[in-house]
């Protein structure tokens, strides 16, 4: 596993969030989550982890890898602290727990962040090994229109809800932080690509 580069900065106690995706495409909504829980939090920095293939997403209407990569660092080049990389594609890794367990493994002495939207929230009951995770790194949820009820009826904060923090603890932890909302997502953005 030495061979894996970070994409930025790691050292001893530098905390990192990551969000995960197939940034399909990457929008504000993306920068958004990321600005709030490096803000709320005090995360050193924030890495976008393109996704090769969401599994629980059909590959018709996915953009290639390479596309969705491009169009994720132009939008977040200018923004510091915001690092878009091809981690899970350079670690052949399908599922967030496989990732998370690489790099923890890689970088042990960073604190990893796994950060969310509340719109995933309600379906990370379906992610592989999802309990697991909630074991693994502490989570922080990013409350979004559209699923502002998500952290009151997901099965995750259901089945986790005395882990619910209001601040960054070790694991299990469940973070919901709220802030202005952004509405921007990428099935509107497709939509409205396809519209013109």
């Amino acid at each position: 596993m030495n061979w894996l580069r970070p994409p930025g900065p790691v050292a001893k106690g530098l905390r990192i969030g990551l969000l995960g995706g197939s940034f399909n495409p990457a929008h504000e909504g993306h920068l958004y989550v990321s600005e709030v829980a490096r803000k709320r939090l005090g995360l050193d920095y924030v890495w976008w982890l393109v996704a090769p293939q969401n599994p629980l997403k059909p590959t018709a209407g996915m953009a290639e890898f390479s596309g969705r990569l491009a169009a994720a660092r132009a939008l977040a080049g200018r923004v510091p602290r915001l690092i878009v990389s091809d981690l899970e594609r350079t670690l052949a890794s399908r599922y967030t727990i496989d990732t998370l367990k690489a790099l923890t493994v890689r970088f042990p002495q960073v604190c990893f962040v796994w950060l969310m939207g509340s719109d995933n929230l309600e379906q990370f009951h379906r992610w592989r090994r999802w309990e697991e995770i909630v074991r693994f790194v502490p989570i922080a949820v990013v409350e979004r229109n559209g699923s502002l009820l998500a952290p009151l009826r997901s099965k995750a904060i259901q089945r986790f809800a005395r882990y619910r923090r209001p601040t960054l603890d070790p694991p299990p932890a469940i973070i919901v932080l709220d802030g202005r909302r952004n509405e921007a997502s990428a099935s509107a953005l497709r939509a409205g690509l396809g519209a013109s």
